[in-house]
Formats: structure tokens, C-alpha cells, sequence
């Protein structure tokens, strides 16, 4: 069944007590980096004098096929603290006085476009649900960004620290429990990432620095969900209708991260891409099931662009038509991998794609992360 919206767009109309998705924001740093000063600049800022280093970041950057990205780390950070760019150096306690507040602010600036897009008063929030791999302090940002948007001091607080990849996918998932859990309900979801605890000087002890260096941003992404959407005030735009997380057994070293003195340290499978290949098309058999499709290209498809490795791959495996992933490799190219949040540009670019009308009703959101951790979602088009 569809029917209008207040905008005057068809639409269907929304299955009762299934969450959906009723606005979404973004944010970024103010520095934004096109990728072919990229190498210039960070041999430059970290002083290294390795040219072998220096060409190999450059193929790096040919490779992720990402164009530009935003970063918090600035001319102005390292004139404060030239010592993120020493080796050795013991900065955790100066990344986290950089992290903690950027990540907020730009949570904040995330929230507040979504708020508005949204069309309903903060207060109206009765769940929030904040998600980083950024930052770490008691209280945590949950508390600091209810306060900022001024929120009901009643306001359920959930923290989903650490996950990678995929907390904003599994970020979703909890909303939408919330959400069918607890009728009326409006669950702002936001994530917010900085590369800032990662950024060290080039070593070829630590090849997957170069990695990181390449591929990563940083931003903010928020949506709310909610059941029921009220007509005339609420505009939908997509269901989720069903949620899965899975780990694969054996694989929790394939990407390893560690908290040091020196910030985080990760450490990446190079059979991170074909262990994901040898286990997709099962896992998205169990989400399309519950939708009663069977062929792949009869789904649009949402996907966290971890790198343009993992996206080929799926797309090979699964047999996809050329331009299945296209808002998934448009998001990597835009932004990089900004970790948690990049799921929601890709959805975002989807609903441009879906509003042109005939798209698919049915599609798979999908992320991967530490553990291998798969998150998925069915959604259905609005």
C-alpha cells in the first residue's frame, strides 16, 4: 500500500510496530583532505625520511579509490602537540584531550541535523544511543551530548564503545529493539569517529599504519528511529524489518586493536577480505529469507565499505550487477572509511537512489568489524 507523505512524495506505508527510520544527519571536521595532497602532507608532518615509506602510501592511496576525507587532526593540533608525530612518545592522555570533545561536537552537529530534518522538538527524544571507537572517559559522550541538545534529564542512555566497523550497524539494531520494545518511543542514534588515536609517525614494523593513513576519516552520522511514524509530522524513509549479528569462530586476531601509550595500535588480516567472501552469501540467505526473495539483484544493498577489497569481493561472490554497491563505493570515495558512521552515508546516497522511484522494496544493510563480527539488517524501502 502507498500513500503520500506530507512532502507529497509516494510512499508505502510502514509495517505497524516495525521500526523505521524518520531522519538522518551528518557532520564532519573543517579539515578536509583531497587524497593527492595526502602524502605530501602526512610524510611532511610525521618527518620521515624513508622514501620507500613515502611510495608505498602513495600506491596505498591509488588503491582505496577514496578521493577526499575529513580530519580533526589540523596544522593547529600538531603545533600543540608536536609529540603525536615523535616515536615513543607517551600521548594517549593528549589524544584523548583532542578526542573526547571533537568527537562530541561533531555528535552534536550530527544531532542537531537530524533533529531538524526530524521536525520534532529534542525533548520529544525519549532514548539515545551513542556510539564510538574514539574516545573514553566516565561519563562517556552519551551524557555530554544529552546535555548539549538539552534532552530530558530522564532521557534512557545507552554507550556502545569499541566495536569498529560495525557499531553503527549494530547501533541500528539496538534501536530498533528499543523502539518495538517501548511504543511511542523515539531513539536518536548517533555515532562519531576520529582517526586521532591512531596517528603516529610511518614504521615498516607497523605496515598497517600506511593502511590507515590511506583509508580513514573522521565524522558523525545520526538518525532517529522509531514505530508508528506519525502521519503528517513524520516522513520515513526506511524500515528494519530484521536484524542479525554473527562471529565467526577463530577469528578474533584477524583485526586486532590495542590501547597503548602511544594511542591505538591495529593490526589487519590480509584474509580479512576472502573470510568474509567465504561466509556472505549464507548469512545474507538468513536476512532475505525473512523477506521471501531469493535473488540477489532483486535487493538494493547498503554496505559498509570497509575497502575497496571487501566491496569486489562480495560483489564477485554474490554475483551482483554493476552498480549494486554503487552508494557504497560513492561513500568510500567521499569520506573514506569513517568506521562506525559510514553506514549511514551509504543510506543516505540509497535514499537519494530510492526516491528516484522503482528501486527495489527490499535490501540488506550489512557491516563487519572485530570478532569477524557480520552485522546485517533487512530493510525495506519506504
Amino acid at each position: 500500500m502507498s500513500k503520500p507523505d506530507h512532502n507529497g512524495a509516494l510512499k508505502r506505508a510502514s509495517t505497524p510496530g516495525k521500526a523505521t527510520v524518520l531522519a538522518i544527519g551528518k557532520a564532519f571536521p573543517s579539515q578536509l583532505i583531497p587524497q593527492e595532497y595526502l602524502v605530501e602532507g602526512y610524510i611532511r608532518d610525521t618527518k620521515c625520511q624513508d622514501l620507500s615509506i613515502k611510495e608505498k602510501l602513495q600506491r596505498l592511496c591509488k588503491t582505496t579509490t577514496v578521493k577526499t576525507r575529513y580530519t580533526v587532526m589540523c596544522k593547529e593540533v600538531l603545533d600543540k602537540y608536536p609529540e603525536l608525530a615523535t616515536e615513543g612518545s607517551s600521548t594517549i592522555k593528549q589524544r584523548l584531550e583532542i578526542a573526547n570533545p571533537a568527537v562530541v561536537d561533531m555528535a552534536l552537529q550530527a544531532s542537531l541535523a537530524c533533529i531538524k530534518e526530524w521536525g520534532r522538538p529534542a525533548t520529544d527524544i525519549t532514548h539515545i544511543i551513542y556510539v564510538s571507537s574514539s574516545e573514553i572517559r566516565l561519563p562517556g559522550g552519551d551524557l555530554y551530548l544529552a546535555t548539549e541538545l538539552g534532552l530530558r534529564n530522564d532521557v534512557n542512555r545507552v554507550m556502545l564503545y569499541f566495536l569498529g566497523c560495525y557499531g553503527g550497524a549494530t547501533g541500528l539494531r539496538v534501536a530498533k529493539d528499543i523502539a518495538e520494545n517501548n511504543p511511542g518511543s523515539r531513539v536518536l542514534l548517533t555515532t562519531s569517529e576520529t582517526t586521532i588515536l591512531g596517528f603516529r609517525p610511518p614504521n615498516k614494523a607497523r605496515p598497517y599504519d600506511l593502511v590507515g593513513a590511506a583509508l580513514f576519516g573522521d565524522g558523525a552520522a545520526a538518525v532517529i528511529i522509531g514505530t508508528d511514524p506519525a502521519t503528517g509530522t513524520e516522513s520515513p524513509f526506511m524500515e528494519l524489518n530484521y536484524a542479525v549479528q554473527q562471529f565467526l569462530p577463530g577469528t578474533q586476531n584477524v583485526i586486532d586493536g590495542c590501547l597503548t601509550e602511544e594511542g591505538i595500535n591495529f593490526k589487519l588480516g590480509r584474509d580479512l577480505p576472502q573470510k568474509i567472501e567465504d561466509n556472505i552469501e549464507a548469512f545474507c540467505r538468513k536476512l532475505m529469507s525473512k523477506a521471501g526473495v531469493t535473488e540477489f539483484n532483486d535487493l538494493f544493498w547498503a554496505v559498509h565499505p570497509g575497502g575497496p577489497a571487501i566491496l569486489n569481493r562480495l560483489e564477485n561472490s554474490l554475483k551482483l550487477r554493476e552498480g549494486k554497491l554503487e552508494c557504497s563505493r560513492r561513500a568510500l570515495k567521499d569520506y573514506g572509511n569513517v568506521s562506525s558512521n559510514t553506514i549511514f552515508y551509504v543510506m543516505e546516497y540509497m535514499r537519494e537512489e530510492l526516491k528516484k522511484g522503482g528501486g527495489e522494496e527490499w535490501g540488506l544493510g550489512l557491516a563487519f568489524g572485530p570478532g569477524i563480527t557480520f552485522e546485517g539488517i533487512l530493510l525495506r524501502s519506504l
